[in-house]
């Protein structure tokens, strides 16, 4: 297979050119700094996400990496100077992707992930 081909089943179609005009947020955090020294697999695969936004189409100069938040745990999202910074991007309308490992990364409550999230979407 051609390698335009495997790019182009990496890439979605709901990713539209105006996305790409935007950053990539690759959002990185552990919750403990015990995780970050032990568990550095971990830290490994979430900024390895700055490739798969490079397979989506983003070029790396357009790829932001936020990871101030590495030791701070996701109960609050007070004191995560990175999550207020994805959240100001957000708001600027500066962000046409975020990417995380998973959801819980942005929170650990259900109830501020659920608040957080929408927060998101209505910006």
């Amino acid at each position: 297979m051609s390698q335009e081909f495997e790019l182009h089943k990496l890439r979605s179609e709901k990713i539209l050119p105006y996305h790409q005009e935007k950053l990539a947020v690759v959002y990185v955090r552990q919750s403990t700094l015990q995780q970050v020294l032990n568990h550095q697999e971990s830290t490994q695969l979430q900024y390895g996400l700055v490739n798969r936004a490079q397979a989506l189409g983003w070029s790396k100069e357009r790829v932001l990496v936020i990871d101030d938040d590495l030791g701070k745990s996701g109960a609050s999202t007070q004191g995560r100077e990175g999550f207020q910074r994805l959240v100001a991007e957000v708001g600027m309308n500066h962000v046409g992707l975020i990417l995380g490992i998973e959801m819980s990364r942005l929170a650990r409550s259900s109830r501020v992930l659920a608040s957080t999230v929408g927060n998101l979407c209505l910006v």
